[in-house]
C-alpha cells in the first residue's frame, strides 16, 4: 500500500509542477496588448504637439498602428499576439525541462 501512495504522491508532484501553456499565453498577451493599449490611450489623452512621436515607430513593425484610440486596438491585436506566443514558449519550454 505505500508503495501506491508514493507514486500517486508522485504523480500529484509531477502535475503541480507543470505548467498551463495556454494560459501563460493568454496571460502574456493580455499584459503586452494591455500595455501598449495603456500607453496609446494615456498619449492620446495627453495630447500636445509631437504627441507619442517615440512610439509611433513601433508602426514599421505594426502596420497599421499609430498613436489614436484606433491605432491602440490595432497595436493590442499584434501586441497580444506576440505576447501571447511568448508565454506560450515560456510554458512550453518550462514544461519540457520539468517533464
Amino acid at each position: 500500500m505505500a508503495d501506491a501512495d508514493l507514486v500517486q504522491a508522485d504523480n500529484v508532484v509531477a502535475a503541480v509542477r507543470r505548467l498551463n501553456a495556454r494560459a501563460w499565453g493568454i496571460t502574456g498577451g493580455l499584459l503586452f496588448g494591455g500595455g501598449l493599449f495603456a500607453a496609446t490611450i494615456f498619449l492620446v489623452v495627453k495630447g500636445g504637439p509631437n504627441m507619442g512621436q517615440h512610439l509611433g515607430l513601433l508602426s514599421t513593425y505594426f502596420p497599421g498602428y499609430q498613436v489614436s484610440v484606433v491605432g491602440g486596438l490595432i497595436g493590442f491585436v499584434y501586441a497580444f499576439v506576440i505576447g501571447y506566443g511568448g508565454g506560450r514558449v515560456v510554458g512550453t519550454v518550462y514544461n519540457r525541462m520539468v517533464g
